[in-house]
């Protein structure tokens, strides 16, 4: 089920919040919002409900253990390797062996897995608790059912925003409702979801067209290119709004996930305005704990390179995704360390194109199937072909 359905707009959520708000006490609220949070995750592939109850199961536990235990340090790596592991088993496994098989020349079977819907969000957010509680800037929660609600949570299970524990503590045993929030989530959600129905897929539609042609020149190419880069913006940020609106509605606040990112002047820019929740994650919970820019220059390279090779493979279990990771990754350090200097000395018109430019490159690499087929597909932008 996603929001922009009939089925979700016009029996899910009014049955939802009809429930929701005749309840007064907040844990009969937090009951229902569970309930309502289950069902529409078991929409797609029912039997993924269970790994998601092992998820918030298991993440409670060490939880609370991490909070108890006389070697946090050792519970906390545990709880981390065993998050990695379901996400790479189900996420990543495929591609891993696929990967074996070309180097190799081997034939290994393999099994042919159903993503379950929002793994990698609520694996995410599952992780953040456990780190925080380890780090001591959120208590361990002792009650099972809002750390059930915190994973669970409709809204942003399907493309976020990646909310952290310690954004939303309170939220989830103490929340307040008005009249204006729940207008202004309305109002949010249905720019979330204008954005998705009428923008994101009728520009999609020509990309799809142009996509599919067989012999194509230049303009053609950078006409369907722009088309995608105007597509997942209002498909990414339309999402994020409906579920911004959706958390209003509910009683939450939720982080703001993009912020007019074509609008940037700097690549760097760029990632701190597209995906807001999903950089904040990968920068608190990888890029400073690796040790940042703290290391030495040398060091800092390395990092950003592997922040952003698995930034790309967060987005999708294929070798273009880490290109394009590696891509931003590498355009980073070059504007680090290199470009900025240039880059103050232009005009901002100029730094604005040219980010605008690099960003649409870097949607080939996503959008692509292969190396070749975004090789082919730059080619014929630039006139190669």
């Amino acid at each position: 089920m996603v929001f922009s359905s009939l089925n979700f707009l016009f029996i899910f959520l009014p049955i939802t919040l009809l429930l929701y708000y005749i309840c007064k006490d907040i844990t009969w609220k937090n009951v229902i919002l569970l309930i309502a949070s289950l069902v529409f995750y078991a929409w797609g592939e029912p039997v993924y409900i269970i790994l998601m109850v092992i998820s918030i199961l298991f993440n409670y536990l060490i939880g609370k253990d991490i909070e108890q235990s006389s070697h946090p340090k050792a519970t906390l790596v545990f709880g981390i390797i065993i998050n990695i592991l379901i996400l790479g088993y189900f996420k990543y496994s495929g591609m891993l062996v696929d990967t074996i098989n070309s180097i190799a020349g081997l034939s290994i079977h393999k099994r042919e897995l159903a993503l379950p819907v929002g793994i990698s969000f609520y694996t995410f957010q599952a992780m953040s608790y456990i780190i925080d509680v380890y780090r001591k800037d959120s208590k361990a929660q002792q009650k099972i059912l809002p750390f059930a609600v915190y994973i669970t949570m409709f809204p942003q299970l399907i493309a976020g925003p990646i909310v952290r524990y310690e954004d939303i503590e309170r939220q989830l045993t103490v929340r307040r409702f008005s009249g204006n929030d729940f207008s202004g989530g309305v109002l949010t959600f249905i720019k979330g979801l204008a954005q998705k129905v009428i923008l994101a897929n009728c520009i999609g539609a020509v990309h799809t067209e142009i996509l599919g042609m067989t012999d194509r020149g230049a303009v053609v190419a950078w006409i369907g290119a722009i088309a995608y880069t105007l597509q997942i913006f209002n498909d990414f940020a339309g999402y994020s709004n409906m579920a911004i609106g959706l958390g209003k509605m509910l009683g939450f606040t939720f982080p703001k996930n993009f912020d007019r990112p074509y609008a940037s002047t700097s690549v760097t820019e760029f990632w701190r305005r597209w995906h807001i929740s999903l950089s904040t994650w990968f920068k608190e919970y990888l890029y400073i704990p690796l040790g940042g820019n703290r290391k030495g220059k040398f060091r800092q390279v390395i990092n950003l390179l592997i922040v952003w090779s698995l930034t790309g493979l967060w987005h999708g279990a294929a070798w273009n995704f880490v290109a394009w990771g590696l891509y931003y990754g590498i355009l980073l350090i070059l504007e680090k360390f290199v470009l900025n200097k240039l880059r103050a000395k232009l005009p901002k018109a100029v730094n604005w194109l040219t980010t605008f430019i690099i960003v649409i490159i870097g949607w080939v690499f996503f959008f692509s199937n292969s190396f070749s087929g975004a090789a082919d597909y730059l080619g014929t932008m630039f006139g190669a072909n």
